[in-house]
């Protein structure tokens, strides 16, 4: 692995300080040097890369991936693809995830039992591209609740999107088949959605010892249960049993924000607010019109996730980009139109939605002192990008403008040498 000075380059480092012109050294599948002028790193032998005044920063993180979701309008349609296409479409989409500047993701859920497994293992050993990848189990719910796609002349398990159980002992076995394959996570369903009409966003559906049950079972594996929890009792729910992730809470009381607050040095929001955006005013196209996702409930739950999103905020919540993407309304690889969400409605700063994917990204990933910053000694993993992020967010979820993508040292998208010169660097 050949060492790599990137020169001539506009840092923006990830801690939320602002940026500054400079010049970064990797060796080996770390950030060796970090110089804070125009006059360039000693190359020692090393592939020099010249910005031309690009926009160096740290590699994204997703914290709320869908690998498995196949861009279907449906649950039932991601879930009835067979298991040999959707190993490859996984494999895939991994790969479009890291060249799209994602170097960083946190699985959510996956539509089969050991998906997630599979597709982060063959990673980890350069089967295939892909980012650093934290492995899920598949959604656990109870019966007739988000994730019970089972229909009364078709009751086999296998064509359900999550897996039901009924009762703590259920639970406690689902739980360890998982943490058998090997999963980073337990995802629970603690509430509903409104994408199931049968059980709205704001109702809370497992019973206290059965999540009990589940976070008995994570804990004593060291490992980390995530919690689906659109309602403000489903929120307190997860604080209560130790849950440390939560992806939605759009809805918020008082209570749940000071449990929020009180646990904020270790609890993360991935709310995944593009997908009630989308089912409002995007998904004509797949038959749902917005008086359809009004009448569904999603402008109320959209007009609380708002308020609530950005309460969490100024309380110093740590609240990341990332969620549901992989549907028709939502594909995949648009994830990073989160962050102009984070500023157009949740009163974050251009700079506060960079941290959020960056900084809070290496939190998220277990690696605080190792990813998410441009810093001495931690991992390359970086992206230099044509344009300011900071006066354009948008630049971050278009192709041409990621010019390059490294993660551990080595280039996913290597830079095209020839045409640096003539990169726009427009805002």
């Amino acid at each position: 692995m050949a060492d790599v000075v990137f020169t001539n380059v506009r840092i923006l480092d990830g801690t939320g300080q602002n940026p500054y012109s400079g010049s970064v050294l990797v060796r080996g599948n770390r950030i060796r040097q970090v110089g804070r002028s125009t006059a360039p790193i000693s190359p020692g032998g090393a592939q020099i890369i010249d910005g031309a005044g690009a926009t160096l920063m740290p590699g994204m993180c997703e914290a709320h991936t869908h690998f498995s979701w196949n861009d279907a309008a449906t649950l039932a349609a991601i879930q009835t693809m067979p298991l040999e296409e959707h190993v490859l479409w996984c494999a895939k989409v991994a790969k479009r995830y890291l060249q799209a500047g994602f170097t960083s993701c946190v699985g959510a859920a996956c539509a089969k039992p050991r998906l997630d497994v599979v597709i982060r293992n063959a990673i980890n050993a350069g089967q295939i591209p892909g980012p650093r990848y934290l492995a899920a189990s598949q959604e656990i719910t109870v019966l007739g609740a988000l994730g019970d796609e089972t229909l009364p002349h078709l009751p086999f398990p296998e064509f359900s999107f999550g897996v039901n159980i009924s009762g703590a002992d259920e639970m406690r076995k689902a739980v360890r088949l998982f943490l058998k394959y090997g999963v980073d996570s337990i995802k629970l369903n603690l509430s509903g959605d409104n994408f199931t009409p049968q059980s709205p966003a704001e109702t809370t559906w497992m019973l206290d010892e059965e999540v009990a049950a589940a976070m008995r079972e994570v804990k004593i594996r060291g490992k980390r249960g995530v919690a689906h929890a659109r309602s403000s009792e489903s929120v307190k729910q997860a604080l209560r049993h130790g849950i440390d992730l939560i992806y939605h809470a759009s809805f918020v009381d008082d209570e749940a924000l000071d449990m929020l607050e009180a646990a904020k040095d270790h609890v993360f929001v991935a709310p995944g607010i593009a997908i009630l955006y989308a089912m409002l005013y995007e998904a004509g196209p797949w038959g749902i019109t917005h008086a359809m996702a009004v009448d569904m409930g999603y402008q109320t739950e959209w007009e609380a996730a708002c308020v609530s999103l950005s309460k969490m905020h100024k309380r110093g919540i740590r609240v990341l980009p990332g969620g549901d993407y992989g549907f028709a309304f939502t594909p995949h690889c648009q994830n990073a139109r989160d962050l102009e969400f984070f500023v157009k409605y949740l009163g974050f700063t251009p700079m506060e939605a960079i941290r959020s994917t960056t900084l809070y990204g290496g939190q998220i990933m277990m690696k605080p002192d190792e990813l998410g910053v441009i810093k001495d000694g931690y991992l390359a993993d970086l992206l230099l990008v044509d344009g300011d992020p900071l006066a354009n967010l948008s630049i971050l979820r278009d192709p041409r403008r990621i010019l390059a993508v490294m993660k551990d040292g080595e280039f996913a998208k290597a830079p095209e040498i020839a045409s640096q010169r003539q990169w726009e660097r427009a805002a």
